[in-house]
């Protein structure tokens, strides 16, 4: 069976020799920031979505025909031609591993000859995160697959830290005196386009290497309170939650229980040093030093907005 043509965004096609890249995600956080980067390194780019129409209008890529994960043949047409794919992971759920093995499979089935997977710091099979769970798993399909890899594994975003706190200046979790060194989605996007790229310049040594990608500095939530106050003008305080209180808190609203386990469980991993780890690979990707706490938040000032209220 042919694949369907890819239709052009924004009217435009890349024109170059280069090896296509197909990109995930691409109307996210991560996806998007790459796929913007990609185009103005001027490579061919091929970006998928379940809802193509939402893409980002970029020049010089391609929309490919709706794909998600979990359909074998839509990824498979899609990725037709593709040299490499960069497979932002999919939203957490409980048949995210089989959504991401059925994307594996289906790259594999395309003869995309590399695979450029977004994962998490600390990926285990007994990760007291679960969706690291998730990722541990993904990770060993890809590797058993024989294509070419490279795992990009983040820590928490730091988009995510001031959305912890509640409008009442409290960030409350079972976190303990944990720490984590979160990152911005600015510094994973610029690492993965430097990974991407490496390739269609004929370098590969970034093949079968894990990065993990970190802000400079780990901290406690205490200090990221701290912190929010600074940012702020008010007093933000760091509640640390018994587990107990944890699931009492969150169940106000009204979540799947497999979702406010995640929510919990990424505070203990915390807890339990699993996201302390602090690596320089943004730097030695980007050429430039990662996004501390502070600059996330001075640069980013709509991240906490919600809490502009007085005590």
């Amino acid at each position: 069976m042919n694949a369907t043509p890819p239709t052009g965004t924004g009217g435009t096609t890349a024109v170059t020799d280069a090896p296509i890249i197909a990109v995930t995600g691409a109307t996210g956080a991560v996806g998007g920031r790459v796929a913007q980067r990609l185009a103005r390194a001027g490579v061919p780019v091929r970006l998928l979505a379940r809802d193509p129409s939402r893409l980002p209008d970029l020049p010089g890529t391609v929309a490919a025909p709706p794909a998600a994960y979990g359909d074998a043949e839509a990824m498979r047409l899609a990725l037709a031609g593709a040299h490499t794919l960069l497979l932002v992971s999919a939203h957490e759920g409980p048949d995210r591993v089989r959504e991401h093995t059925t994307a594996v499979d289906a790259a594999v089935a395309a003869h995309v000859e590399r695979i450029v997977y977004v994962s998490f710091l600390g990926a285990a099979p007994d990760a007291t995160f679960m969706y690291a769970r998730d990722h541990w798993h993904t990770e060993a399909h890809i590797r058993v697959s024989g294509v070419r890899h490279t795992f990009l594994r983040d820590s928490l975003y730091l988009a995510g830290i001031p959305a912890m706190a509640g409008t009442d200046g409290v960030l409350r979790g079972p976190a303990g005196d944990g720490r984590v060194a979160a990152v911005a989605h600015e510094d994973i996007a610029d690492a993965a386009t430097t990974v991407l790229l490496a390739d269609t310049e004929g370098d590969t040594r970034h093949d079968s290497v894990t990065y993990d990608l970190t802000g400079p500095q780990a901290f406690t939530l205490a200090e990221a309170a701290e912190e929010l106050s600074r940012a702020t003008g008010r007093t933000v305080t760091y509640h640390p939650e018994t587990r107990e209180e944890a699931y009492a808190s969150r169940a106000q609203y009204g979540a799947e229980e497999w979702e406010v386990a995640g929510w919990v469980t990424s505070y203990e991993a915390i807890a339990a040093g699993e996201m302390a780890t602090v690596s320089d690979a943004v730097t030695r990707l980007t050429g430039r030093p990662a996004k501390t706490l502070a600059t996330y938040l001075s640069e980013n000032p709509d991240s906490y907005r919600h809490l502009l209220k007085a005590d």
